[in-house]
C-alpha cells in the first residue's frame, strides 16, 4: 500500500513558507502484533507545529527531523488491526497526523497510543480535534485550574478568536464573568462580541496594547489567559489587580520571530501586586479529560457552545493551512479533511 505524507524539508526562519514542506509518497508498512493501521480522515492544524519545526530541542515537545514526516493530532478509522480491543472501522484519535495512513502501537509510550472515540450523529470524529480535544481541555483547565477562576473575576483573553481562545471566552461567559477579548481584525472582534458575548474587545493592530487594554479595563483585570505573550502579557501585567492570576498558555507572537523572544519589561508588577503567573500544558491535567468532555458534550448538545471551523481539503493543503493560521487568518479551529 502507498500513502502520502508531509515531510519537513528545511527549518523555517521567521514565518514558514511552502518551500519548507515536501509532499512525499511512501510505502505504508503492515501493522505488527499489537499495532493498528489507520486511515486518517481529519487532522488538526495547531500553532505548536511551528515550534517543533525550528529544530531546537526543548522541554515542550521534541523537534521534527528534516526529511521526516511532521506530526499532530488526527482522527481516522482502523483499516487493519493486530491488537485486541480494536476492530476494522473503529474510529480513533492519535498523534500521527500530516499523513494519510498511520501505523500505531496500542501500548505505545505517553500519548502516542491510539484512543478509541465515541462517534455519533451529535459528536462527529472531528470534534475530538476541536471542542473535545486537548485544545479544548487547555481552555477548560487554563481558566478553572490554572487561573483558579473565582466569582466576580474580570477576565482578559488574548488570541480570543483562536481555537483555544474561543472556548475560553465561552467558558468564562457561561460562568457569569465580564470578559475582554483581543484579536487582530474587525471580523474577529464582531464575532467575539456578537456571537460569543464578549463584554469588551480590542484589536491589537489598532495601537499600543497597553493603552487599548487600559481603555477596555479601566478598573483592572483579575485573570489573564495568555495565548500571545509579548506586548499582551506586558499590558496584562500593568492592568492586573492585586493577587491577580495569569495562565500562561502560549506565546504565538514569538513563534515566527527571527531572534530573541520579546519579554515583558514590567515583570516587577508581579512582585508589587502579588500576581501569580503559572505556565501549563493540557497534558499536565490529563486526569481532567473525562470530566471536561462530559461537561462539554452537554453544552454542545444544548447549543450553548459555538465552535467554528476552517476546513482545508486534502493533505497537500496542510502547509497552506498552517501558514494561514500563523498569519492570524482563522476564526476558530483549523482542520484538514483527508478522506
Amino acid at each position: 500500500m502507498r500513502g502520502r505524507e508531509i515531510h519537513l524539508a528545511a527549518h523555517p526562519v521567521g514565518r514558514p513558507t511552502s518551500s519548507e514542506f515536501r509532499l512525499v509518497e511512501v510505502r505504508v508498512p503492515s501493522p505488527a502484533a499489537g499495532e493498528l493501521l489507520v486511515r486518517n480522515t481529519w487532522m488538526s492544524i495547531d500553532p505548536s507545529t511551528r515550534i517543533r519545526m525550528s529544530g531546537v530541542a526543548s522541554d515542550y515537545l521534541p523537534p521534527f527531523e528534516l526529511g521526516a514526516p511532521l506530526a499532530g493530532w488526527a482522527v481516522g478509522e482502523v483499516v487493519e488491526s493486530r491488537a485486541p480491543g480494536f476492530a476494522v472501522g473503529d474510529p480513533v484519535l492519535h498523534p500521527l497526523g500530516w499523513r494519510e495512513f498511520a501505523v500505531l502501537r496500542v501500548n505505545g509510550p505517553g500519548r502516542t497510543a491510539p484512543e478509541p472515540i465515541d462517534v455519533n450523529a451529535a459528536t462527529p470524529a472531528r470534534a475530538y480535534l476541536g471542542p473535545l480535544s486537548w485544545v479544548g481541555l487547555t481552555s477548560y483547565v487554563g481558566l478553572l485550574r490554572v487561573a483558579e477562576l473565582r466569582d466576580g473575576d474580570v477576565v482578559f483573553i488574548s488570541g480570543a478568536a483562536g481555537a483555544v481562545g474561543i472556548l475560553a471566552v465561552q467558558i468564562a461567559k457561561l460562568r457569569g464573568h465580564f470578559v475582554i477579548g483581543s484579536a487582530g481584525s474587525k471580523a474577529k472582534l464582531d464575532f467575539l462580541r456578537d456571537r460569543l458575548g464578549c463584554d469588551r474587545t480590542l484589536c491589537y493592530r489598532d495601537g499600543d496594547v497597553r493603552a487599548l487594554l487600559r481603555d477596555a479595563a479601566p478598573d483592572g483585570i483579575d485573570v489573564y489567559f495568555d495565548n500571545v505573550g509579548g506586548d499582551h502579557l506586558e499590558a496584562a501585567l500593568e492592568r492586573m489587580r492585586p493577587r491577580g492570576r495569569i495562565a500562561l498558555c502560549g506565546a504565538i507572537s514569538d513563534y515566527n520571530r527571527d531572534g530573541p523572544a520579546q519579554g515583558p519589561t514590567n515583570l516587577f508588577n508581579a512582585v508589587a501586586k502579588g500576581i501569580t503567573l503559572r505556565g501549563f500544558l493540557a497534558r499536565m491535567y490529563a486526569g481532567e479529560m473525562d470530566a471536561f468532555r462530559s461537561e462539554l458534550r452537554g453544552l454542545l448538545a444544548a447549543g450553548k457552545i459555538v465552535y467554528p471551523e476552517v476546513v482545508f481539503e486534502g493533505l497537500d493543503r496542510a502547509p497552506e493551512a498552517l501558514i494561514a493560521q500563523l498569519s492570524g487568518e482563522n476564526i476558530g479551529k483549523v482542520l484538514v479533511r483527508l478522506g
